[in-house]
């Protein structure tokens, strides 16, 4: 996936230095959702060279052209994802800050149909959940 990244940023005519690169295969490959400080963190283990400005300057950069999407779960932390990912929603934990990704059909579907009955053809959405565990008995 982190070449993929590299490839739709050259394709959109962005100059990609080594920083950049690394920067983009940390994102490539993370399976979370990192912020800009955990970005950081995991591309100055490749290359201790990249400062955290680079990181924020990098990460507006991908964002502005569509490569990466920002993420606000309500913790004061932007965190970030590849904008080409698959589609999927998200449960937010509240007490671990755990995110969650999952598809379900049925909301799929709803959200389609509520589009319809609005008059609308549904073209995209986001949905964030937010909980608490459930406490077992």
């Amino acid at each position: 996936m982190a070449e993929d990244i590299i490839a739709r940023c050259e394709a959109k005519g962005l100059r990609m230095t080594e920083q950049r690169r690394t920067i983009a295969r940390v994102i490539g490959a993370a399976e979370d959702h990192p912020d800009v400080e955990e970005l950081h963190a995991r591309a100055g283990r490749i290359d201790a060279r990249i400062s955290l400005a680079t990181v924020y300057r990098t990460v507006k950069l991908f964002e502005e052209s569509g490569i990466l999407d920002r993420l606000e779960f309500g913790d004061g932390r932007a965190r970030y994802e590849d904008a080409e990912r698959d589609h999927h929603d998200h449960l937010i934990d509240l007490h671990s800050g755990e995110v969650i990704e999952f598809v379900d059909p049925e909301i799929e579907e709803l959200q389609e149909r509520i589009a319809a009955r609005l008059g609308y053809r549904l073209k995209g959405h986001r949905l964030e959940l937010y909980g608490v565990p459930a406490k077992s008995k």
